[in-house]
């Protein structure tokens, strides 16, 4: 049910800016329609991509091992392991929310996939050095990181304080 109301406030929001768009003139609306097209049709791809690498990934990682490494009783370790993977895990966010959709299907535990998550957001090291510090001063960008490490901890925390979702 709560999929249905995002998609619908979702599509209501891209009505109202079509009408934005509208009334900005024709040129306008069919140059947002264009670009909007062009990115549909270069995201799309790589969101299959994604999600079918992600069912890959679950048929060659046996359950077994997600859930000792990451499962509800991996306890703190697991979220340790989940931080460390989360941050070393490269590519973008259909990459980074399948290998967590992956391991919440084959029994990892909340807390640990949250960690995961959390860190691949705050400090995946490829994007440090790829992005973060071509752009910003590298003292900066390590010290966002090193702020950062509580926070895959306190998201853990949170959930094994609140309960499996």
């Amino acid at each position: 049910m709560s999929a249905l109301i995002v998609d619908i406030i979702l599509w209501w929001s891209v009505a109202m800016l079509a009408v934005i768009a509208w009334q900005h003139g024709r040129p306008v609306l069919t140059a947002s329609v264009r670009e909007g097209t062009m990115d549909f049709i270069n995201i799309v791809p790589r969101i299959a991509l994604g999600v079918i690498g992600s069912g890959y990934i679950a048929a060659v990682i046996p359950a077994e091992i997600i859930t000792s490494w990451l499962g509800p009783n991996s306890g703190w370790l697991g979220v340790l392991t989940a931080v460390i993977a989360g941050a070393a895990t490269p590519g973008g966010p259909v990459v980074g929310f399948s290998i967590g959709a992956v391991a919440l299907k084959n029994g990892g535990g909340a807390p640990q996939v949250l960690a995961y998550v959390v860190a691949w957001a705050l400090f995946a090291f490829q994007r440090l050095l790829l992005w973060e510090i071509p752009f910003m001063p590298a003292r900066f960008v390590w010290f966002r990181a090193a702020v950062s490490v509580p926070f895959p901890f306190l998201a853990a925390a949170a959930a094994m304080a609140i309960g499996r979702p």
